[in-house]
């Protein structure tokens, strides 16, 4: 079970571990490119992990094939915990996704710790005359065929939440992916592409700004960030749920002691108020969980999405 912090139970310390460990910089692999939704958050956590472990934890961005290149990396780096994997729930979809793949999530990798989720939001360009979901519905109804809609590539989550979307409402659209949501979320503002489903923090400036229209999110909840824009599930989709979840894994064999060290660490930077403040701004929300709880919730993930991905047919080389 995934807890919210401050609840969850923190993991055992290994005395002997954690008196050595660690005793020089811990590498921080984020498999997406810099300013990014999920590089974002791993930089804000690998700061303040740096100020409590008195060992600096270096940002190392490895982007590429929906996150696969550096994952494959870090499943086949030294298990010394020396070197993480700052993952999201991209490492769910790509089992489903690729015909093959350089690692096995399961096999490979060990959980740590689910750290933050990051709502997705369903934005519009404001030329579009709609100003809620049943709206923008009934006008994608009756253009079949003609809006398009960005992703941060194809079969990402973003993708993959509006395809749920399209497939809940019974309409159609062309979709059209590109190498990541700044590229996107620019094509969107330019009206070059219709619609998204992109991450909250990284479409809030330009639904600020009213660049963009946020019509619906895509949680269970309102979102703190945007409290007045209501969940689709609000909006004639009872039930309709996705987000961006993140956390931290391990090569495979890395030492149980070193293992609960970091996720003790994680777990006290979540707590903070401070990264709790700056997790907020960017409309993320901090989690936690113990390392078996992760392991749970990434296998039950990979299950979710694997029946999702054979309903939208992609397949990815």
């Amino acid at each position: 079970m995934v807890v919210a912090v401050g609840i969850g139970a923190f993991a055992a310390p290994g005395a002997h571990a954690q008196a050595s460990y660690p005793s020089r910089p811990i590498t921080m692999v984020v498999p997406f490119p810099p300013g990014g939704p999920t590089d974002l958050v791993a930089r804000v956590l690998a700061q303040k992990m740096t100020e409590q472990m008195g060992q600096q934890i270096v940002v190392d961005n490895r982007g590429g094939a929906n996150g696969n290149i550096g994952s494959g990396f870090v499943a086949k780096a030294p298990a010394d915990g020396y070197t993480v994997l700052y993952n999201t729930s991209s490492i769910a979809l790509s089992p489903a996704l690729y015909k093959k793949l350089s690692y096995d999530v399961q096999r490979d990798l060990v959980p740590v710790a689910l750290t933050a989720t990051v709502p997705l939001g369903l934005v519009v360009n404001p030329s579009l005359p709609v100003s809620n979901v049943s709206e923008f519905i009934a006008y994608v109804k009756a253009h079949p065929g003609k809006l398009s809609y960005g992703s941060a590539g194809a079969g990402n989550v973003t993708h993959l939440g509006a395809f749920q979307f399209l497939q809940t409402a019974n309409i159609d659209a062309v979709h059209v992916p590109y190498k990541g949501s700044a590229p996107a979320d620019a094509d969107l503002v330019g009206g070059q592409i219709q619609f998204m489903t992109d991450t909250v923090n990284s479409i809030a400036g330009f639904v600020r700004e009213k660049r963009l229209r946020l019509l619906a999110v895509t949680t269970s909840k309102r979102i703190d960030l945007f409290p007045d824009v209501p969940t689709l599930a609000e909006s004639g989709m009872p039930g309709f749920e996705v987000s961006a979840w993140q956390g931290v894994m391990a090569p495979a064999n890395t030492p149980q002691p070193i293992i609960n060290r970091l996720n003790t660490e994680l777990m006290k930077a979540l707590q903070n108020p401070d990264v709790q403040k700056k997790l907020a701004v960017q409309g993320a929300i901090p989690l936690g969980s113990t390392p078996e709880e992760y392991g749970a919730y990434v296998k039950s993930e990979l299950t979710r999405w694997a029946g999702i991905v054979k309903q939208t047919g992609v397949s990815l080389e």
